[in-house]
């Protein structure tokens, strides 16, 4: 079986779990006239995808509340932040994407990348992962749900980042502290701070409004950032002094 067919095959049955909420191991064998062996295989790299639920002789889709996360249109500046982003991967790069809308904006533009391996910690970045032409191989941290961030957290998800290396962490930040780093509204800022110590690279990617806000949780210290990703509203004076940490600053045309 090429590996052109099973990935169809596997899209096809994330279809079928989309419009029945369920499907079983023996009416897949049938369906696709192949083994119970290979489909159990294929419900077993979908669940790793985080795309479903592993049961007793089947699968089922994942809850609604694990998945409905938010659906909002990615703004044309994140976008165009996400496009300068996305230049510094090369083919074959190992990258974690943190969840964010900012950094699902980066998905959109790996569809000409071959040979990624992708982190994540979001379902839904997973799923839009799984659909790209050039399909990544995809790893997911698992943990524990999270509804505030809709991610995985926790020391589970920890644990599986510590188990690889990449070269770049792309992360998003609700602001940034020209003299310590980047800030959250999060309190759960350890999976971040693991995603940038497995990582060689770690590029923020955010708006320019964001920069100069002081919120009180810090997530990652300027000794821990490669690359700040900003539109090209970001006020001379703030990047001058980011630059002093030794951080890269890359501006992006602002899109409205």
């Amino acid at each position: 079986m090429t590996k052109r067919n099973t990935q169809q095959r596997r899209h096809t049955i994330i279809s079928l779990l989309n419009e029945d909420g369920e499907v079983s191991v023996d009416e897949l064998a049938l369906r696709f006239d192949t083994s119970e062996v290979t489909i159990r295989k294929d419900l077993s790299a979908l669940e790793k995808t985080g795309l479903l639920l592993r049961r007793y002789g089947g699968a089922v889709s994942v809850p609604r509340e694990m998945t409905q996360a938010t659906t909002e249109v990615i703004s044309a500046n994140k976008q165009s932040i996400a496009k300068a982003a996305a230049r510094l991967i090369k083919d074959h790069n190992r990258i974690i994407i943190d969840s964010g809308s900012t950094t699902s904006g980066l998905v959109q533009e790996l569809g000409r990348k071959r040979g990624l391996v992708v982190m994540t910690n979001a379902l839904q970045l997973a799923s839009a992962i799984h659909e790209l032409e050039y399909e990544p191989t995809l790893l997911m941290t698992g943990g524990t749900w999270d509804p505030h961030s809709e991610s995985f957290q926790g020391q589970v998800a920890e644990q599986v980042l510590r188990s690889y290396n990449f070269d770049q962490l792309f992360i998003g930040a609700d602001g940034i502290d020209i003299e310590r780093g980047t800030t959250t509204f999060n309190e759960l800022t350890g999976l971040s701070k693991v995603m940038a110590e497995v990582s060689r690279e770690v590029i923020v990617m955010l708006e320019s409004d964001k920069i100069g806000r002081r919120i009180p949780n810090l997530e990652l210290p300027w000794s821990d950032i490669s690359v700040i990703v900003t539109d090209d509203k970001l006020p001379d004076e703030a990047a001058e002094k980011i630059s002093e940490q030794g951080v890269r600053v890359i501006v992006a045309p602002y899109s409205s």
